[in-house]
């Protein structure tokens, strides 16, 4: 994988709007935004490296999808996910990093859920140059 961390990529790939809309939602500033996202990110990184061991068939295929075709869609954790296989995996693992971000900041859950969503798009987007990169390889 890239050797630049993933949040710095999400944030990177997050616009200005985006990055306020995570802070009005967290009730800070962009500063506070961008630690929640960094917190967050590497929640879902660990609960995506969780899953390559329990379930490494899913996350492969998920990968291999990503590989092929950018990743297009909204994904929700509370229902309808659309963006392949990668955005379904997102969204479940999300959940649990929702749960694990609210108790290590005190957010209240739904709070994170919301800005986890947000982030969805971004790490979709991060996530299939990463594996379009590394099939290149």
């Amino acid at each position: 994988m890239n050797e630049e961390p993933l949040h710095r990529d999400v944030l990177d790939e997050l616009d200005d709007d985006r990055l306020q809309e995570i802070a009005g939602l967290l009730g800070t500033d962009t500063a506070g935004a961008r630690e929640v996202v960094g917190t967050t990110v590497s929640e879902i990184s660990g609960g995506l490296q969780d899953r390559a061991v329990t379930a490494p068939g899913e996350v492969q295929q998920a990968f291999a999808e990503a590989q092929e075709a950018p990743l297009d869609g909204v994904v929700t954790l509370g229902g309808l996910a659309s963006g392949g296989l990668m955005g379904g995996l997102l969204a479940r693992v999300g959940e649990s990093a929702a749960r694990t971000v609210a108790r290590k900041t005190g957010l209240p859950p739904a709070t994170v859920t919301q800005v986890i969503e947000l982030l969805i798009p971004a790490l979709l987007s991060v996530l299939s140059e990463r594996a379009a990169r590394g099939a290149r390889r």
